[in-house]
């Protein structure tokens, strides 16, 4: 698959890829809804893999822009818009709500480049907010699975709960064997009563170089990217 993505925004890492990993270790169907989308890499990989119907929303009108283009590059159907996700109106619900969201806090040095502030920045997607919209919008046995800061495990135990939705799976990644975790991934279901399994972690380098996991998640996916300037008319 062949991604476009903006020359000085915001562009994916290795966090979506490692998500969509995540992702597809299980069976998707259904109805999924990719939330802050970007240019839609996470949802447009889950759709080359699964038989879809996917749904992207992103509150950058270039992120839209690019999601269509890739899409359609691709040759995949997808929906696309443009909005505030928490605001959005929605006629339908979703089997799987998938997201990299913005977790880093707010409080923290921020980029002066808007692009990039609104995607890693976690006033742009309040936890709170983005847990309680998702739990509306999933279907009654919907899983909702993102990834976020490790540090941050408690609070998003307690909210996830709050809104009756289920850890089944979770899985941290490590930069280093001996290094603490970072980021963790989680797989939630609604409704769910399954106890959680805390899968073995992710250990992203080893030697000075990628792991050799890491490495066969890379090239399985063989995802290609290309930098590009946009000039859209308004």
């Amino acid at each position: 698959m062949f991604i476009y993505q903006e020359k000085g925004g915001y562009c994916y890492n290795s966090d979506t890829l490692f998500l969509f990993d995540f992702v597809s270790k299980k069976e998707v169907k259904g109805e999924v809804l990719d939330v802050g989308c970007g240019c839609g890499v996470l949802g447009l990989l889950v759709k080359e893999k699964f038989d879809i119907n996917l749904t992207g929303i992103d509150i950058q009108p270039n992120n839209i822009f690019l999601s269509q283009i890739n899409a359609k590059n691709n040759n995949f159907e997808a929906e696309f818009f443009e909005g505030d996700f928490l605001e959005c109106e929605f006629k339908k619900k979703f089997d799987l709500i998938v997201s990299n969201p913005p977790f880093y806090r707010a409080k923290s040095k921020q980029s002066p480049n808007i692009s990039k502030k609104i995607s890693r920045f976690n006033d742009s997607l309040p936890l709170r907010e983005f847990i309680r919209k998702s739990n509306s919008l999933l279907k009654p046995r919907g899983e909702l699975i993102f990834c976020y800061d490790a540090g941050e495990l408690a609070k998003v135990a307690a909210l996830l709960s709050e809104f009756k939705i289920n850890p089944e799976e979770i899985r941290f990644i490590h930069p280093k064997i001996d290094k603490n975790g970072t980021i963790f991934m989680i797989r939630a279901r609604k409704s769910s009563k399954s106890m959680v399994k805390c899968l073995p972690p992710l250990i992203t380098h080893q030697n000075g170089e990628f792991s050799d996991e890491v490495k066969e998640i890379y090239k399985k996916i063989g995802l290609k990217s290309l930098k590009c300037e946009l000039r859209i008319k308004s």
